[in-house]
């Protein structure tokens, strides 16, 4: 998507896609992943998720990459936490102690910004993105990410053709994104029931949410 959809959704709060809790999937199938450890962990175009303040109080190092300077002020004053704020190109960042929100575009990190990353957690990224953008999303995720990464994904399926996020991404679609670099695990499904928010907005039934585990090959 153009950036000015992005940041003329958030300066009109036409923010849909933002959970008001942390994700039950994150719950129930992080310490998987994760196991015992507190690896840095990514969180690519993040918004305001309160996700990050659940990781960070597990103790991961936490890097969110966000398009709008409003979701990253919103994120820190709705968690009344000061944050410092280191303004810069391509990246302005807002830091409350090893908890950072990078303010730009995610197509601009490189591998030397995320040599400590170690997880990445991604329930809102690749369906906020068109068909025609998720190659190139894989892709550079793969190439700044270290190879000992390991990737817990949460996508959303659903019939029709939407032409604003959140998009249906289906699992064989995952396996065509992914497969060539990560082994693909589904470990998950769930569908959506009726009176969903999401799915009660869209008047969609049968939708379904999918977790997956990918680590490098």
């Amino acid at each position: 998507m153009e950036h000015e959809f992005w940041h003329q959704r958030w300066a009109n709060k036409e923010i849909g896609f933002h959970e008001g809790s942390v994700n039950a999937y994150l719950y129930q199938h992080w310490p998987e992943l994760a196991g015992k450890g507190a690896g840095a962990v990514l969180v690519p175009l993040c918004g305001k998720a309160h996700d990050l303040w659940w990781l960070h109080d597990r103790g991961h190092p936490v890097i969110g990459v966000e398009l709008s300077d409003v979701a990253c002020k919103d994120f820190f004053e709705e968690g009344n936490e000061k944050t410092m704020v280191h303004p810069g190109e391509p990246f302005t960042i807002f830091r409350h102690d090893d908890l950072q929100l990078w303010n730009g575009d995610f197509f601009q990190l490189v591998p030397s910004d995320l040599a400590h990353i170690r997880l990445v957690y991604d329930r809102a990224a690749l369906i906020a993105l068109p068909p025609d953008v998720r190659q190139q999303y894989v892709d550079h995720l793969t190439a700044v990410t270290p190879d000992a990464t390991r990737i817990l994904l949460i996508t959303l399926d659903y019939e029709g053709s939407p032409t604003a996020p959140p998009f249906n991404v289906s699992n064989d679609e995952v396996h065509e994104l992914y497969a060539a670099d990560y082994q693909v695990e589904h470990i998950h499904t769930q569908t959506l029931a009726n009176d969903h928010p999401f799915a009660k907005r869209k008047g969609l039934k049968g939708a379904t949410e999918s977790v997956f585990r990918l680590t490098r090959r």
